[in-house]
């Protein structure tokens, strides 16, 4: 309830007159002020006539009045300045800290509102506001999927933000940890992060030049070159070959090197897995991305135009992996290259959030820009999230949609957020139903 009556004093969704304080003066809402989501009171700012005197100051909204004590704002002085104290429930007189009186007003939720309100709640069809969507305005729509787009950029930098803080500041290493979570394509994405904080950056970086000791790093720190990560019945194949007994006593040499301990091998997820997206195979193109000096903010941030960006993110297997999903388990040669819709999925994820990100960090904001405008050029994503929303007639027409919507079902739909969604208030203030 208390929720509804912060949504309906801040959209204005009160009857047109008759509003009045407890003690009968009539209240006029001139501005209901900045809406606060931290702590103090609700709203700042507001502007109230009360009884005919203009009130410039802060509302706070409650279910009953006595809220007021079982929340301790008589004993708090950023609460002195309240203006208008608004209950669905007026039980007590309140007081600040000072002791002056705070006038108070009684706001029933209109009946529709309350209506609509549980009807998005109770409907089991997915999205709950689907009525509606086709009446929606081009600009309405515009305008929610652009804010969206970024509000889902702005979570992926705080993201990358703290991977470089991890880091100990280094963009680089952010870039690298994010290429890889990203070359997890879901399944192995947080097995893939894990593998990639076990990657010492500056000691691979030493043997930059040779692709089989990057390998042999690369390899031993995901734990699949300890003999238990190889499935029984190709160990002895494996052994036979000499391509994995041979990185492993790369590894062994570069571990005592550089002091390396790998990761646990039983992260590694292969359940339901396509071959192609086995962790020895991605881990082998992001050797070769490494090794190729790919994985590169410098080379990320010349790219001015969508072919750059892909050729950049383009790379293939080592030779023994074209013919190999596994250690021991031979099968067709293929240079087993990333497919263009990999490779897009690459872009939307890992290029365009990192260049937004890095943007911000260095205050540039053509690098911001430019990160939009891929996602307006790059071809919408097809899965299930974007299928439902073109299932109920939203048009989706770029990864920039494709992007805002994923947005909308995970932080908004999902947590039943109608109250924060543009949608959900086009739902709410609807005054006839169907």
């Amino acid at each position: 309830m208390e929720q509804l009556l912060h949504y309906c004093w801040k959209h204005k969704m009160w009857p047109l007159g008759g509003l009045e304080t407890t003690d009968g003066r009539i209240v006029e809402v001139i501005d209901p002020g900045l809406h606060n989501r931290n702590a103090g009171p609700d709203f700042f700012n507001a502007k109230v006539k009360i009884g005919g005197t203009l009130w410039v100051g802060n509302v706070e909204i409650h279910d009953q009045s006595s809220d007021w004590y079982v929340h301790g704002h008589d004993k708090d002085p950023h609460y002195n300045n309240v203006v208008l104290h608004v209950v669905g429930i007026a039980d007590r007189d309140v007081q600040t800290q000072e002791g002056n009186f705070v006038p108070q007003m009684v706001m029933q939720v209109p009946k529709y509102v309350h209506e609509n309100y549980a009807e998005l709640l109770r409907t089991d069809a997915y999205p709950p506001c689907y009525r509606i969507i086709p009446d929606l305005t081009r600009l309405m729509v515009h305008s929610w999927m652009a804010a969206l787009q970024t509000e889902r950029l702005e979570q992926k930098t705080i993201a990358i933000s703290e991977r470089a803080r991890q880091a100990g500041g280094s963009w680089e290493d952010a870039f690298f940890v994010t290429m890889a979570r990203n070359y997890g394509f879901g399944i192995n994405g947080d097995a893939f992060e894990e593998w990639a904080r076990h990657i010492p950056l500056q000691a691979v970086g030493k043997h930059r030049d040779d692709l089989f000791q990057i390998e042999a790093i690369f390899m031993g720190q995901a734990g699949l070159l300890e003999l238990e990560a190889v499935p029984e019945r190709y160990q002895k194949d494996a052994l036979n070959e000499g391509y994995f007994a041979k990185l492993r006593n790369e590894y062994q040499y570069l571990a005592h090197k550089f002091s390396l301990k790998p990761m646990d091998y039983k992260l590694w997820r292969f359940l339901r897995l396509r071959p192609q997206n086995f962790p020895h195979i991605r881990i082998s193109q992001l050797a070769n991305l490494y090794y190729q000096r790919k994985i590169s903010l410098s080379a990320l941030a010349d790219c001015r135009d969508m072919a750059g960006l892909a050729q950049l993110l383009q790379t293939q297997v080592t030779p023994y992996w074209e013919t190999h999903y596994t250690f021991g388990s031979e099968s067709f040669r293929s240079q087993k290259q990333l497919s263009p819709a990999s490779i897009n999925l690459l872009i939307i994820n890992t290029g365009v959030p990192m260049l937004f990100a890095y943007g911000r960090h260095l205050m540039k904001e053509e690098l911001c820009d430019r990160a939009f405008d891929f996602l307006e050029q790059l071809k919408a994503e097809n899965n299930y999230i974007i299928r439902m929303w073109t299932d109920v007639g939203l048009e989706v027409s770029s990864a920039g949609d494709s992007q805002a919507l994923i947005q909308l079902k995970r932080e908004y739909c999902d947590k039943r957020d109608c109250l924060r969604c543009r949608i959900g208030y086009e739902y709410l203030k609807r005054k006839n139903h169907e």
